[in-house]
């Protein structure tokens, strides 16, 4: 049973990334951890992450200074005891109009913990300390190297370790954004 969930998940978010890669030549994959600082995060409770987190991809709409070209995002919920509930977010965006993706996960992340977690909040920019392998940076739709490691940070998120298991469906451990239509085939075809 758990196998079968870890294998649905990693599925659901290659599927979700493939969907993305048919619009986008280009994509900035952005990766922020989110976190609570102590002693806020021995005290928060999945309800309270939740809305935050909401509030945050919600906001995505109205703020063009930072969302702007956002494409997708993955986010995983988890729980430890050292960090309490956590969150571990992919942020995709139009890598033809974007470049600098550390840049980008510091905004991301200063924006959780000034505005969302008025001071609460905390946060890793995982494009800091760029490693090849991690999949983040910009991701070419011909990159089968780097779309490997992608995949494989997605199996991360898949894991269940540190897994929230929830009932209620408005607390899911993953949430994703919608996944992208294809549009017709116009213009000319990439080569590959």
């Amino acid at each position: 049973m758990i196998a079968k969930r870890i294998i649905q998940r990693r599925n659901s978010n290659q599927k979700y990334i493939d969907a993305m890669q048919e619009i986008y030549s280009k994509i900035l994959v952005v990766r922020v951890d989110l976190a609570y600082k102590k002693p806020y995060s021995d005290d928060i409770t999945l309800e309270e992450a939740t809305k935050d987190l909401m509030r945050l991809l919600n906001n995505r709409r109205n703020n063009q200074t930072i969302f702007e070209h956002n494409i997708g995002y993955i986010v995983k919920k988890e729980y430890s005891e050292a960090k309490g509930i956590h969150f571990h977010a992919f942020f995709f965006f139009n890598g033809q109009h974007l470049k600098r993706d550390s840049f980008k996960a510091s905004q991301i992340g200063k924006y959780w913990c000034d505005k969302i977690t008025q001071g609460e909040g905390s946060y890793y920019n995982c494009n800091f300390n760029k490693y090849p392998e991690h999949g983040i940076g910009m991701l070419h739709y011909d990159d089968t190297q780097k779309r490997e490691y992608l995949d494989k940070a997605m199996d991360y998120l898949s894991k269940d370790e540190q897994h929230i298991e929830v009932a209620d469906k408005k607390y899911r451990s993953i949430v994703r954004g919608t996944m992208p239509r294809v549009r017709s085939k116009v213009g000319r075809p990439r080569k590959k």
